[in-house]
C-alpha cells in the first residue's frame, strides 16, 4: 500500500461503516484477535467524528421470538435460535451520541434497513468499510454497497474474519476489484489530506 492519501480522496462524502463491532461477535475466536479490531475502529471512529463525518454502527440482532432469523435450507445454518439482547450490545468504549445505529438481519447491512437511506440522506457518496467479519457480514454489504455506486475504501487492520484464509481471500481477490484497501494510518491521514 502506498502512503500516498491523495489515492484515498476523502472528504465531506465519506462515512464510516462499522459492520458487527458488538459483544457477542467481538467474543467470536477470529483469526486477528478482536481487541485489536475495536481498537482500531474506535480510532477510526474518533477520527470521523472529530471531523464532524457520519459514524454508522452496524449490529446483527433479531426479535426475542426468532421470528425473523434467516430461513435457508444449507449446509451450514446460522443460530437456531435468537441470542440474547446482551450478544448485541455495542461496546460503550465505541458508541458516542450522534453514531447512526443500524440494526441488521441479514449478512449485509442494507437488506432490510435503512442504511442506504441514511447515508444518501447524509450526501454520502464514499464509504470507509471494517469489522467483523470479512467474508461474510463485511464483504455482503461491500457487494450491495458496490452495486449501489458508493466508493469503497476498506481499513484492513480494523477487519478481522474467524478463517484466515477467508480473510485473505477477500482482502486479495474481492476487495481490491471493488475498492481501495488501506490501513486505518492511511485512512486517518487521508482524512487529514
Amino acid at each position: 500500500m502506498t502512503a500516498d492519501p491523495n489515492r484515498l480522496a476523502l472528504g465531506q462524502d465519506t462515512a464510516l461503516v462499522l459492520i458487527d463491532l458488538q459483544t457477542g461477535i467481538l467474543g467470536l475466536p477470529t483469526a486477528r484477535p478482536s481487541a485489536e479490531i475495536l481498537r482500531q475502529g474506535i480510532a477510526l471512529a474518533e477520527a470521523f467524528r472529530a471531523r464532524k463525518l457520519p459514524v454508522v454502527l452496524v449490529k446483527v440482532a433479531w426479535s426475542p421470538d426468532s421470528g425473523d432469523l434467516p430461513t435457508a435450507n444449507v449446509d451450514r445454518p446460522g443460530p437456531a435460535s435468537a441470542p440474547p439482547a446482551a450478544f448485541s450490545q455495542i461496546p460503550a468504549e465505541l458508541a458516542a451520541l450522534g453514531d447512526v445505529v443500524v440494526t441488521k438481519r441479514h449478512w449485509g447491512a442494507f437488506t432490510g434497513t435503512e442504511l442506504d437511506l441514511q447515508l444518501r440522506r447524509r450526501g454520502i457518496h464514499r464509504i470507509v468499510l471494517a469489522g467483523i467479519s470479512t467474508s461474510a457480514g463485511v464483504e455482503s454489504t461491500a457487494r450491495t454497497a458496490w452495486e449501489l455506486s458508493y466508493d469503497l475504501v476498506f481499513a484492513e487492520d480494523a477487519t478481522a474474519d474467524l478463517d484466515a484464509d477467508s480473510h485473505a481471500h477477500t482482502f486479495g481477490k474481492i476487495f481490491p476489484r471493488i475498492g481501495k484497501v488501506a490501513s486505518t494510518e492511511e485512512i486517518i491521514a487521508a482524512l487529514d489530506s
